[in-house]
């Protein structure tokens, strides 16, 4: 008798579980038809009953809540409404983070509360200034939105313009500002490179690999803006007329403050201002303390300018070794490239252009001096004439892949492999020597690669 009542019981709670499951599953999709057409009369009931009954049900109810929520903070005719919304916002990231771990990046959600804070100004600027912090803080990896990280770096700028803070929590914002978007440059560099090279090789796209491509071109095109942005905004304020001052002036306090030195350093070097003394001193100063990728790098500066080139080497290479970080890197090696290339040294030159973009996928420049170069040897690789010009598809290759990594090269990238394919082989060449999807290779010379005979 007991088990029967027992099983009776189970049976109900079952079908109860049950039904409100599917109660759950029928609210959602009611919520996600009328927010999807911005019936927020009829959603934002059904979203609330969803966040009071059936909080764990789907990640779908914080992603389509969320942005209805933003749609309806900008409908909101009061500053009280909208406020009650913006925190009803920021609890929905909050919460899907907490129920949907592993499908929610810390980075992103953080990123949509600071940047809810900054377009509706809630809060101080001090306040929406910590509020972006706390991404880099917890998930900069994830930190990825070219909207938001400008608006980092447009708080720091006004609080500046306050007098809130000065000139060098300014710089220091710039740099981890740069940072973050060169890294996300990196990666979606990085993602689109294989692929792009997979294009050039005639071979087709999976659906899948097409997305990727075209979002990393997306982002790739967002941050090359953003990058201009917050170099419009930093300005005038960085030049040498103000930057030299500032450092004279506290020279001979800070002369052994390790930490001032790379600072000064650094900015200077950045914005070469490297023809005042006082680089010469700041950058002697911090290679006797600390020798390091940037006083290297500093000192290579001086030997170039006073056209000691194999010294200016040297120092370069050493800054290249002590060189951290990866786009520090890449830049040291892409001076070293041109140095190389401008005494003819060629395949030296694309040995530092390639290790330049090992370390930076995105620095499409590089790209473009291969090219240069490339189509400069057209004469004296490949066995033929036809073999000769058929360099120019090589070249134009890579001013291609300079442009899809890069965008602000865009232009001149696409300008200079138009370029080339007009010296290379044309269609009445190619039906005439019967070359169509012909491998030429070009081991006869320094080039050393191959290129298949287009199909125009």
């Amino acid at each position: 008798m007991k088990f029967k009542i027992a099983f009776t019981l189970f049976g109900v709670l079952f079908a109860l579980s049950t039904a409100n499951a599917q109660d759950c599953n029928v609210t959602l999709s009611l919520f996600n038809e009328s927010a999807k057409v911005k019936n927020f009369d009829d959603a934002y009931p059904k979203y609330k009953d969803l966040l009071e009954n059936c909080a764990d049900l789907n990640i779908l109810i914080y992603q389509r809540g969320g942005k209805m929520l933003e749609d309806m903070i900008d409908l909101a005719e009061t500053d009280d409404k909208k406020m009650q919304l913006v925190q009803e916002f920021i609890a929905n990231q909050r919460m899907r983070l907490e129920k949907f771990p592993n499908d929610t990046k810390e980075g992103d959600m953080l990123a949509d509360i600071a940047m809810i804070q900054y377009k509706n100004e809630i809060g101080t600027l001090e306040e929406r200034l910590e509020a972006f912090e706390e991404v880099v803080e917890t998930d900069k990896d994830n930190f990825s939105s070219p909207v938001a990280i400008y608006a980092y770096f447009r708080i720091a700028n006004d609080l500046n313009d306050t007098g809130e803070r000065d000139i060098q929590f300014l710089f220091d914002k710039y740099d981890e500002v740069i940072l973050l978007i060169e890294t996300q440059e990196n990666d979606k560099a990085a993602e689109a490179k294989p692929l792009i090279e997979k294009q050039e090789a005639q071979e087709e796209l999976t659906s899948r690999e097409s997305r990727i491509l075209k979002n990393s071109e997306i982002y790739l095109r967002n941050y090359t803006k953003i990058k201009g942005s917050v170099n419009s905004l930093l300005g005038s304020k960085a030049d040498c007329d103000n930057l030299l001052p500032l450092y004279k002036k506290d020279f001979e306090e800070k002369k052994n403050d390790l930490n001032w030195l790379r600072n000064a350093n650094e900015r200077l070097s950045a914005k070469d201002c490297t023809e005042d003394p006082l680089f010469f001193k700041v950058s002697e100063a911090l290679h006797r303390q600390e020798p390091s990728a940037n006083s290297a790098y500093s000192l290579g500066q001086l030997a170039e300018a006073e056209g000691n080139r194999g010294k200016a080497l040297e120092y370069f290479n050493e800054a290249a070794e002590l060189a951290q970080d990866k786009v520090r890197k890449a830049r040291i090696y892409y001076r070293i490239a041109n140095n190389y290339k401008e005494r003819g040294s060629l395949s030296q030159a694309r040995s530092y252009y390639r290790k330049a973009l090992d370390n930076k996928p995105s620095m499409g420049i590089a790209y473009l001096k291969i090219a240069e170069m490339y189509a400069k040897s057209a004469n004296n690789c490949g066995e033929s004439v036809f073999d000769k010009r058929s360099v120019y598809w090589l070249a134009a290759d890579y001013a291609t892949r300079a442009g899809r990594v890069d965008p602000s090269l865009s232009s001149t990238a696409t300008a200079t492999a138009a370029s080339y394919k007009g010296r290379a082989p044309q269609k009445s060449d190619i039906f005439q020597e019967d070359a169509a999807g012909k491998k030429i290779s070009f081991s006869n010379c320094w080039i050393g690669e191959s290129v298949v005979v287009p199909n125009l």
